[in-house]
């Protein structure tokens, strides 16, 4: 047995759930991956090079790391983390390894300890827990590996198991490396999937500016509102010809909004002026969350919206070194009203589909769940972000549940950059499904064939149909 992967973890420790949780894992374990929403580098798959190091793969992309360890006092620049002017970091990878192994004690408790203890035992065979002691035979053994044919992005796709992937992209993307896994023989389904947030957020850096560029690889004139719709169609059939089945909205709120067509006009030609104020601006993403809904009710590619988050909240670290470094932070979420104009024109269309997520966990009960209890065309994302944890799933799921049912949510996705980490995070998504239906089956509440059914479910078919995958 695994000294860090325990067979019986995130079980109950009632003896008689914790051995119905065990048959239903037991079930699903071995189950085909569907990772429909990610953000994994899709040239890892098209060019299936060797990955450089540990570091590089397992600790720099990884904003869960880079953010618990910043807040210890730890630098960008001791992390090997390169400056979003391009100026490339002079760390040594080894030595930010070492670093990362003298705090890895600061991951107790946390979601990011259970799954990197999965990599390292489950993937490279290390079955010891990583410290300052033992860091550089971490290391050597790690890189060692990775220069393996066995560990070439394409074959750990395959010993993954997984079925398909979805990567995320915005539309300014000429998708080259998706054009490449098109031509190509190699039978791994890796998809994108259209993150149009650069082109239909006033707010976002050098929003005219994108919207020239759209206008350029679309081939639209932009300079009209009626243009601009067009060229964003345009971009989403070629999006849905590289295997697209979903967009994806970051927006600040839920915010929707149905305006009169000439206010659409004067919104964007203030957008492009740069002189919308703040309220404008969440005006304008409110009614491009409407046309993104209408797009999809033509071309039938499924919409999730991820709203309630303070993006960049340091604006130091984000002027030295970009987005996506862990300064991230959840907000207050509002959906019934936010999502009203949108629902009066689509809500009851069964055909359109849009899956709602959340970081303001008192939304799910309140909001989520009863929204899609009713609309047909709502479902309830997972437990997301700072949420996928285990004692965050167990309370999305006590609080959805009652009210959205389970066939009103869409099972997992695991929503990382960290590729090797998604075996890892699957496997306690439905390990606390498991210890959650295992509990509904001692209390009598299901029988066990349905929790048999429904582990399966949750764990795969949900997700498959859900996406249209």
């Amino acid at each position: 047995m695994s000294k860090l992967l325990h067979p019986d973890r995130l079980f109950a420790s009632c003896p008689q759930q914790r051995d119905i949780a065990r048959a239903l894992y037991h079930q699903v374990a071995d189950l085909p991956i569907i990772s429909p929403h990610g953000h994994t580098d899709p040239r890892w798959f098209a060019h299936n090079k060797a990955f450089g190091n540990a570091t590089e793969l397992l600790i720099q992309p990884d904003h869960y790391l880079l953010r618990m360890l910043f807040s210890q006092g730890i630098s960008m620049e001791q992390l090997g983390i390169s400056k979003a002017s391009g100026q490339s970091s002079d760390a040594d990878p080894a030595a930010v390894w070492q670093l990362f192994a003298e705090n890895y004690s600061l991951f107790r408790g946390t979601p990011t300890r259970l799954w990197m203890d999965h990599v390292f035992s489950a993937v490279f065979g290390i079955d010891e827990l990583l410290c300052a002691s033992n860091s550089a035979s971490f290391y050597a053994e790690i890189n060692s590996q990775l220069a393996r044919p066995e560990f070439l992005p394409r074959s750990l796709f395959e010993r993954f198991n997984i079925e398909v992937i979805a990567t995320t992209e915005s539309p300014l993307d000429p998708l080259h490396a998706h054009q490449l896994l098109a031509a190509d023989s190699w039978q791994g389904r890796v998809i994108t999937a259209f993150r149009p947030d650069p082109v239909v957020d006033p707010e976002y850096e050098n929003f005219p500016d994108n919207i020239t560029e759209l206008a350029q690889i679309s081939g639209i004139d932009c300079s009209s509102y009626s243009g601009y719709l067009d060229a964003l169609r345009e971009r989403r059939a070629f999006f849905k010809s590289m295997g697209a089945t979903s967009t994806d909205h970051g927006h600040p709120s839920a915010t929707t909004a149905d305006l009169p067509r000439a206010q659409c006009e004067t919104l964007f030609a203030g957008a492009l002026a740069g002189s919308l104020s703040a309220a404008d601006a969440e005006l304008f993403r409110g009614q491009m969350l409407l046309e993104m809904a209408l797009m999809s009710l033509e071309d039938g590619l499924v919409m999730q919206l991820h709203p309630g988050v303070s993006r960049n909240h340091n604006p130091s670290l984000f002027a030295q070194y970009g987005r996506d470094k862990g300064a991230d932070l959840p907000l207050p979420g509002e959906f019934v009203n936010a999502l009203k104009p949108l629902l009066a024109r689509v809500g009851n269309e069964a055909d359109f589909t849009l899956i709602l997520f959340t970081l303001d966990e008192t939304t799910y009960a309140r909001e989520l769940a009863p929204l899609a209890g009713h609309y047909p065309c709502l479902r309830v994302g997972p437990a997301w972000w700072f949420h996928d944890s285990p004692e965050g799933m167990l309370r999305y799921r006590h609080q959805i549940t009652e009210t959205a049912g389970f066939y009103n949510t869409v099972g997992f996705n695991d929503d990382t950059r960290a590729f090797l980490s998604i075996p890892a995070r699957h496997d306690v998504a439905r390990r606390i499904d498991c210890r959650f239906l295992a509990q509904l089956v001692a209390e009598h509440r299901l029988t066990l064939p349905e929790a048999e059914q429904l582990a399966h479910d949750l764990a795969y078919q949900l997700a498959k149909d859900a996406y249209r995958l």
